[in-house]
């Protein structure tokens, strides 16, 4: 059947990207892929994580039907290194990207940070760019963080960007969306109106962008500010929440935990913060709802990730509660890098299953590349693979093991340090004193038993390990200060 171009994208428009309905005989072999990445939430932030305080009600619908990954990884334990990772499939040590952009480690503690970069090279070839020369649409909405003027969204292969810029985190949450400062204001929303909440806002974005590109392939990557400091959830769920919250049950644990020095929240019980998860999964079930109204749900691959864990550890307890991981955001233990992920295409992979094998945040570029039959960039996403395997219940990956590399200190109190797991023993080594951790992930997730005086042979195998594979990769290093004496 010959149609014409007008009969072809009412096709299109009618969702029939992957199966060709009565009358209109058109097929198209691309998905759409919509990538939603929310900035801090936590490993435990999501109903079906196991948290009973926070409800999220659309991304749990989007588990049960889809992949839900149990130990899976954001590949730094801060933001802008892990969205480098998404975007060019490379490690952050490989990239010199390994702290937030552009960081801020002190000068008056025995080590000093490596000079990162401060941007995310041009010569890289984003995901985004290879989207694009397949012929898709590429939208960017939400928090960029990955350099300034010169290195946005749209030098970097996105056609539209909105609200991303050198920010790592919004003035307000509330329209205009300013302080009186002006350093985080979000550019790009002056056309809102009083009350505007900038979830909501995104959101809309990304509705409208979905809506005007539905007759063609596209890939949409939502970058939400949410969960981010500051804390402002939107009235009618903190009022939910508050009330939630005076109702719980006394709670057998306490408040918090130190770690080293600063303090752990245990408790999951903040509604501020659990109204702004709340409003993330809104937003999930509103972008959902508009695929499924344009008929495109069916042919859209949906990705949901956290850029690092929850911040539950600083000097005064953070918000989030990762409980049982240890500690949280900017730390290399499993609170600060395990985080929520799953992946969803109906039909085309697995539906309510879990999966347990490790994977990381690099492992985005090559899997979506495959899953939309693209050609895959070896030499570019160098350090991640395919999780096709995982996805359509083949098995497991070829991967023997992941490192971390935060050579820097870190508000939260974290002290440089890199880490690596292999199978279910993770290894972490201190830079400041040459000290090493080693724990048994299966059996203490909560990484309580260090077990390096009882098998220093594993110990050293596994630090060999992670300092040649940091080697290869000409991983940068923390120095020691000359002029002062440690501590």
């Amino acid at each position: 059947m010959n149609l014409s171009r007008r009969e072809a994208l009412k096709c299109i428009a009618a969702g029939t990207a992957t199966m060709a309905l009565p009358g209109c005989g058109f097929r198209s072999s691309k998905p759409n892929v919509v990538f939603i990445l929310v900035d801090d939430l936590g490993w435990k932030d999501l109903g079906c994580y196991g948290s009973t305080f926070h409800e999220t009600p659309n991304i749990d619908t989007l588990a049960a039907e889809g992949v839900r990954f149990t130990d899976a990884y954001a590949a730094s334990p801060v933001c802008s290194p892990t969205r480098a990772s998404i975007l060019t499939g490379k490690h952050p040590a490989r990239l010199h990207i390994t702290d937030w952009i552009p960081g801020n480690d002190p000068k008056n503690r025995p080590l000093l940070g490596p000079q990162d970069e401060h941007a995310m090279r041009l010569d890289e070839v984003t995901l985004a760019e290879s989207f694009k020369e397949a012929g898709y649409a590429t939208g960017f909405i939400g928090k960029w963080h990955l350099g300034g003027e010169g290195f946005y969204p749209q030098d970097q292969g996105f056609d539209v960007n909105i609200a991303g810029h050198h920010a790592g985190h919004p003035a307000s949450y509330f329209y205009p969306y300013k302080n009186r400062h002006g350093h985080w204001d979000v550019p790009d929303l002056s056309d809102g109106s009083e009350g505007e909440y900038l979830t909501d806002r995104l959101t809309d974005e990304a509705v409208g962008f979905i809506q005007s590109r539905k007759e063609r392939p596209f890939f949409l990557y939502l970058s939400y500010y949410s969960v981010h400091t500051p804390i402002q959830p939107k009235p009618s769920l903190k009022e939910k929440y508050a009330a939630k919250k005076a109702a719980l049950s006394p709670s057998d644990l306490p408040e918090y935990r130190k770690e080293q020095d600063a303090k752990t929240r245990l408790r999951q019980d903040h509604a501020g913060y659990a109204s702004m998860v709340h409003a993330v999964d809104d937003g999930v079930g509103r972008v959902r709802s508009a695929l499924k109204d344009l008929g495109l749900d069916d042919n859209t691959i949906i990705v949901f990730m956290s850029d690092n864990g929850g911040l539950s550890t600083i000097p005064t307890p953070g918000p989030a509660s990762v409980y049982p991981l240890r500690a949280g955001k900017g730390w290399v233990y499993e609170g600060g890098i395990r985080v929520p992920m799953i992946m969803h295409w109906k039909g085309h992979i697995d539906k309510g299953k879990t999966s347990d094998i490790p994977v990381m945040s690099t492992d985005f570029y090559p899997t979506l590349l495959a899953l939309s039959g693209l050609k895959k960039r070896p030499d570019q996403h160098c350090d991640g693979v395919d999780l096709g395997p995982i996805l359509k219940g083949e098995g497991a990956v070829d991967r023997d093991f992941l490192v971390w590399h935060y050579p820097h200190y870190h508000g939260s109190r974290h002290r440089p340090a890199s880490a690596i797991r292999q199978g279910k023993w993770k290894l972490i080594y201190w830079y400041e004193d040459g000290r090493t951790e080693l724990y048994n992930l299966k059996d203490d997730i909560e990484e309580s038993h260090d077990l390096v005086t009882t098998h220093p042979e594993r110990a050293v195998a596994l630090r060999i390990k992670m300092m040649e594979w940091l080697r290869s990769v000409d991983a940068q290093m923390p120095i020691r200060r000359q002029d002062t004496k440690d501590k």
